[in-house]
C-alpha cells in the first residue's frame, strides 16, 4: 500500500504526534509511507496531483525520533516528486487553523487538492468533500442538540453578554475558527468580559458555550473510527486531559495532562448519536472531546493524542488504524469506483 500524509508543512512535525505514529506503523507494516506539507502539493500540466513528498529510509524503526529525523533528513530519508494519484491513500492530517494567520491559502488548499485526488480514483480521508464544511465550529452545530452544550456563535456584543448573563455569569468564549485551546475564556466572576469579547470579535465570531459541570475535572478525548469507538483488546482509544491549576483548558500543549479515564455508557451514547453524521459524511477518524454527558468538541481533521492513549493503556492504537485503512484498499480494488469515497472512507 502507498500512503501519504499531509500535514501543515513536514519540517514542523514532532516525534509524539498521532500523524508520525500512524507513518511509523504504516512503514513498519511494509507499506510506502510518504509525508507531504499541505504546501507541497500542486497539479501539473497533464492534470494530475502532484507531490514533494518526504519519507523514511526503506528500512523498519523502533523509535519515532529516528523515523522522523530520516523522513526530515534530506541526507538520510527519501525525498522526491511522487505522484498523488498513484498513492492508495491520502489522510489529510493537516489542521487549517494553525495556517490562518500566517498562511491562510493553505487554509484549504489541502482539502481541495484532496478532492481532486480522489475524483482520479485515490481513497482519500477524511472525506474531503465533507472536510470541507468543518473548516469552523459550525460543523459542531449539525449534530444532534441534545449531544451539544448550549451554544451562541454570534458578533454582537450585547447578545453575548446576554447569553453569559443567562448561564448564570460562567461560560466559555473562544473563536469560530481555532484549536488546541487558542483564544479559549472562562468568564466566572468580575471579570473583565468586555476585554474578552473585544479581543475574539477582532477575529470574527465568537462561540459562547455554556459551562458545563465538571468540566473543572477536565474533558475525555475518545477516537472513533468508522462511526465506532476504536478499542484494541477490550481498551478504548481515549484518555483525560487535565487542565493545569493555573489554565481552564485541558488541551496538551497549554498545560494539560493525560491520565486514565474510565468510557462510560453516557459517553458510547454519545457516539452512538454521532455515528449516523460521521459515517454519512465520511469521517473515517475522528476525536471526540467529552465533558459528562456533552460534546465540547468533534475533530475531524487532525485529533492527537492517539500516543497518550497508548500509553495508558500500553497498547499500540496506531496499528488498527493502518489495518483498516488496508481493508479499505482491498475493497477499492475489488469495487472499482462503484464505491465512492464518501462510501469507502467508513467502511
Amino acid at each position: 500500500m502507498k500512503i501519504g500524509f499531509v500535514v501543515n508543512q513536514v519540517g514542523l512535525e514532532k516525534p509524539q504526534y498521532t500523524t508520525t505514529r500512524l507513518a511509523l506503523a504504516a512503514r513498519n507494516l511494509g507499506h510506502e509511507a510518504w509525508l507531504i506539507g499541505v504546501g507541497d502539493l500542486a497539479q501539473n500540466v497533464d492534470g494530475k496531483i502532484v507531490a514533494d513528498a518526504a519519507g523514511p529510509a526503506n528500512k523498519s524503526y523502533r523509535s519515532l525520533a529516528n523515523f522522523l529525523e530520516d523522513v526530515q533528513s534530506e541526507d538520510k530519508g527519501t525525498n522526491e516528486k511522487i505522484v498523488v494519484d498513484e498513492l492508495d491513500v491520502l489522510m489529510l492530517r493537516n489542521d487549517p487553523s494553525e495556517d490562518a494567520s500566517d498562511r491562510p491559502w493553505a487554509q484549504t488548499s489541502g482539502i481541495l487538492f484532496g478532492q481532486v485526488a480522489a475524483a482520479h480514483g485515490v481513497l482519500v480521508v477524511n472525506d474531503p468533500v465533507h472536510l470541507a464544511d468543518a473548516v469552523n465550529k459550525t460543523y459542531f452545530q449539525h449534530f444532534p442538540e441534545e449531544v451539544r452544550p448550549q451554544t451562541l456563535i454570534s458578533r454582537n456584543e450585547a447578545d453575548i453578554r446576554e447569553f453569559i448573563q443567562a448561564c448564570k455569569g460562567k461560560a466559555v468564549l473562544k473563536p469560530l475558527q481555532g484549536s488546541g485551546g487558542q483564544g479559549v475564556f472562562l468568564v466566572a466572576g468580575d471579570q473583565n468580559v468586555n476585554q474578552m469579547i473585544e479581543t475574539l470579535i477582532r477575529d470574527g465570531y465568537i462561540v459562547a458555550q455554556e459551562y458545563l459541570k465538571n468540566a473543572d475535572e477536565g474533558d475525555v478525548r475518545l477516537f472513533v473510527m468508522n462511526g465506532e469507538p476504536l478499542v484494541v483488546d477490550g481498551q478504548y482509544a481515549a484518555f483525560r486531559r487535565v487542565p493545569s491549576e493555573s489554565d481552564v483548558r485541558s488541551n496538551m500543549h497549554v498545560g494539560g495532562e493525560a491520565v486514565a479515564a474510565k468510557v462510560t455508557d453516557q459517553m458510547l451514547a454519545l457516539v452512538d448519536m454521532v455515528k449516523p453524521k460521521l459515517i454519512q459524511d465520511g469521517m473515517f477518524l475522528v476525536g471526540l472531546d467529552i465533558v459528562g454527558d456533552k460534546l465540547m468538541e468533534v475533530n475531524v481533521f487532525s485529533p492527537g493524542g492517539l500516543g497518550s492513549a497508548g500509553t495508558i493503556s500500553e497498547i499500540d492504537f496506531a496499528r488498527p488504524v493502518i489495518e483498516a485503512l488496508e481493508h479499505k484498499v482491498r475493497l477499492r480494488a475489488a469495487y472499482g469506483p462503484s464505491l465512492p469515497n464518501v462510501t469507502l472512507a467508513t467502511l
